[in-house]
């Protein structure tokens, strides 16, 4: 019995509702299927403005134009999280400035931030890792004090929370992925939430190709012109369409999703207590929405032969994210900051699999193939 590590779910209307649009003959952006998911996320979750984007990258791309990154313009961020996160300011001209984790989670260490802020500093972009919040007070605060921007990298953490509020509505902007490994899926896919209203105009235009066509479609002006920077960003509605039918199904995968989570959670708690491994910290101000579980071991040797055990027992376990600060391509930009924290789970952290159609017995043998290797230990 082989099990992987990610398997995408179809809730079984997917394909109906692509053909619906298809019917429609209106397949490009912004059809029938992105105006009821923008609808489904601003009312669910109270986000001020979502548009709907062709991957998370994009949305991320989206902001950094919204807040006129310019070259030398300094962005302070996680070194521990995906190159896109990087990329999209990168791509402006932007010095990243990379930021430690916290010894207890992956997420970005709040009360190390003020030391990294410098004249130059223009935005702070934060990544809820597994879905789990970071300390947003502390930033926001942060934030105002130094007159920054706040970015949430959001792309694991729909439907999940800080102190009551939705991630992704409480910096500036908020970008989500839709990728087939996320818990809402649709191949590809994202969306950017804009809740500081002075932006929503001009965020339309960027995702419009720089154009205001959006505008000219509700009929605010009787033509539409190239009037700002913009790019390609919006989704085909076909994308929206596969996306609308996992959003109808959202509270059934987060309680499976949250079920497979906490039976590792329970089964593992004797490896904590004897020291072996650690499990996932979900911080008092932050829920949980079971996107990634993960056990951190000792080592980068205990990690690696953990993770060729199960493979030998048909499992598929994973690492996640080198640092970024010690990538080939930014090595000689970062400096000489040490960055213990992050460099301890790009070495020691390993993601079990999680899917919602992973049966009872899967689990238990991915349970038990991980409590054999640390009895042979």
């Amino acid at each position: 019995m082989h099990i992987p590590f990610n398997k995408p779910y179809l809730s079984g209307k997917e394909i109906e509702y692509i053909i619906e649009s298809v019917n429609s003959l209106k397949i490009s952006g912004d059809g029938l299927f992105t105006k009821k998911c923008h609808q489904f996320f601003e009312q669910k979750y109270g986000f001020s403005k979502c548009l709907l984007t062709t991957s998370c990258t994009d949305a991320l791309e989206m902001a950094a134009l919204l807040i006129d990154i310019q070259p030398n313009d300094e962005v302070i961020m996680p070194s521990f999280t995906f190159v896109s996160t990087a990329n999209a300011f990168v791509l402006r001209g932007a010095k990243i400035i990379f930021a430690d984790s916290l010894a207890s989670h992956p997420n970005i260490d709040a009360d190390a931030l003020e030391a990294l802020i410098t004249p130059k500093t223009k935005a702070i972009v934060v990544v809820h890792y597994a879905g789990v919040a970071c300390e947003m007070n502390k930033i926001n605060e942060l934030a105002q004090k130094y007159n920054l921007y706040v970015i949430e990298d959001a792309a694991q953490a729909i439907d999940s929370f800080y102190q009551n509020k939705p991630l992704g509505s409480i910096g500036h902007f908020g970008a989500f992925s839709f990728h087939e490994t996320k818990n809402l899926i649709a191949g590809e896919g994202g969306m950017l939430t804009i809740n500081a209203p002075q932006f929503i105009k001009r965020a339309e235009i960027i995702r419009e190709k720089g154009t205001n066509r959006s505008a000219f479609f509700r009929g605010e002006v009787d033509k539409y012109n190239w009037v700002d920077l913009g790019s390609s960003f919006l989704p085909s509605d076909i994308i929206a369409a596969f996306l609308y039918a996992q959003l109808e199904n959202l509270e059934d995968i987060q309680n499976k999703r949250k079920h497979i989570w906490q039976t590792y959670f329970s089964h593992f708690q004797e490896l904590k207590e004897n020291c072996q491994v650690d499990l996932p910290y979900i911080p008092d101000y932050a829920t949980n929405n079971a996107h990634i579980f993960y056990l951190v071991c000792k080592d980068i040797e205990q990690r690696n032969q953990l993770i060729q055990f199960c493979k030998q027992q048909d499992v598929n376990l994973v690492f996640h994210y080198i640092s970024l600060h010690k990538s080939p391509f930014y090595v000689s930009k970062h400096g000489l900051r040490e960055l213990p924290n992050a460099d301890r789970f790009s070495d020691c952290l390993v993601r079990l699999p999680l899917f919602y159609e992973m049966k009872d017995s899967q689990l238990e043998k991915v349970v038990q193939c991980v409590i054999d290797f640390f009895k042979k230990k």
